[in-house]
């Protein structure tokens, strides 16, 4: 049976999280599974603290899950860390 595209994608973030390593592209990576209101208001506190002129952020991936949920990605450079 294959792995579904969710399963390897988790597998390869806590393979990185083990090896502590920063990504090829060099953006830090944060994903989130909210309730849409709290989505939205976790996305909109995520560019307060990392606006996008200084660290290129931006929601990288987002889908919405069968119960209504948002699983989405948000992405930034380390630039000030």
């Amino acid at each position: 049976m294959a792995d579904r595209p969710r399963d390897l994608a988790e597998r390869m973030a806590r393979r990185r999280k083990q090896a502590g390593e920063t990504p090829a592209d060099g953006y830090l990576r944060e994903s989130f599974t909210l309730p849409r209101a709290a989505a939205r208001a976790r996305a909109q506190a995520f560019f307060a603290r990392y606006p996008k002129a200084g660290y290129m952020s931006e929601v990288e991936t987002w889908r919405e899950l069968p119960g209504g949920d948002i699983e989405f990605t948000m992405r930034r450079l380390p630039s000030a860390d």
